[in-house]
């Protein structure tokens, strides 16, 4: 809630509170229809907590405009039907397990997976300091069209926040060896990858330099797992940012291997975005 509150803050867009209830299926056989006064009071829970929720927004911004739903059913359904109209969907994760490998049943898992809008995933062992509310946004940048729109949202996030941009690219080339013999040629070969991999990222940065003139601008290139690499570079960070290609013919693996570990492992809140034509 206080990361959501402070992100519409800072974008000056309204934000939206969505609570969602199910009739416990125990409660009545298959045909019964539970009575009235029970949905009533089950609608009436789900408005305190978004009551509960407005007064925790506002006490981190006063003045922002907030709309509130509550549906009866699946918190699931309810998020994905919302994902086509909105900037972006925020979620906490207790970060047991709910959104690691197999687990993907979790509404978490379930939203970050097949969204149609960037999903937040704010980890209950984020925990803003001193040292991070005011570093960088890291970005995972390698080249493909839903990279690119991760990092263009990334930068619209930094220019919201007044934060630098830390741009990762990672490579890794099984082809180059470093045997004792071929040391030295290895060493050559390297630089001038490194040097390749360098204009890349120039490359797919430069129309948004021009369009964000004032976004500080770091670009990190690294031969490393991008996993790794993204975790290390987040320590201090604000807020990482990777796309999802989602390749995966079954529903449930639509998230991909990199982005399911690191909503598991970055050291701050974590931006999922994915492809438009994911619906």
């Amino acid at each position: 809630m206080r990361w959501a509150a402070n992100t519409a803050l800072k974008r000056g867009i309204p934000l939206r509170l969505a609570a969602a209830y199910t009739m416990p299926q125990f409660l009545y056989a298959e045909g019964m229809v539970p009575p009235q006064e029970l949905f009533d009071e089950l609608q009436n829970e789900t408005m305190e907590k978004i009551e509960e929720a407005r007064t925790i927004a506002h006490e981190v911004a006063p003045d922002i405009k907030i709309g509130y739903t509550i549906a009866e059913g699946s918190p699931i359904d309810m998020l994905l039907e919302m994902s086509d109209n909105v900037t972006m969907l925020v979620m906490g994760s207790r970060g047991l397990g709910g959104l690691s490998g197999m687990v993907m049943g979790s509404v978490s898992g379930a939203v970050v997976s097949h969204a149609h809008c960037p999903v937040v995933v704010v980890r209950e062992d984020n925990h803003v300091t001193d040292e991070n509310k005011y570093g960088p946004v890291v970005v995972g940048v390698d080249g493909s069209d839903i990279s690119q729109r991760a990092t263009e949202f990334a930068f619209a996030e930094a220019k919201a926040r007044g934060a630098k941009v830390v741009a990762v690219h990672t490579w890794m080339d099984m082809q180059v060896q470093a045997s004792l013999a071929g040391l030295a040629a290895a060493q050559q070969e390297w630089t001038v990858i490194e040097k390749e991999q360098t204009d890349l990222l120039h490359e797919r940065l430069a129309p948004l330099l021009e369009q964000y003139p004032d976004v500080e601008v770091e670009m990190v290139i690294t031969r490393d797992r991008p996993i790794r690499a993204l975790v290390d570079n987040s320590q201090g960070a604000q807020l990482l940012v990777v796309g999802s290609h989602g390749r995966g013919g079954f529903r449930g693996m639509l998230l991909g291997s990199t982005s399911r570990a690191l909503l598991q492992s970055a050291p701050c809140p974590m931006v999922v975005v994915r492809p438009k034509s994911d619906k």
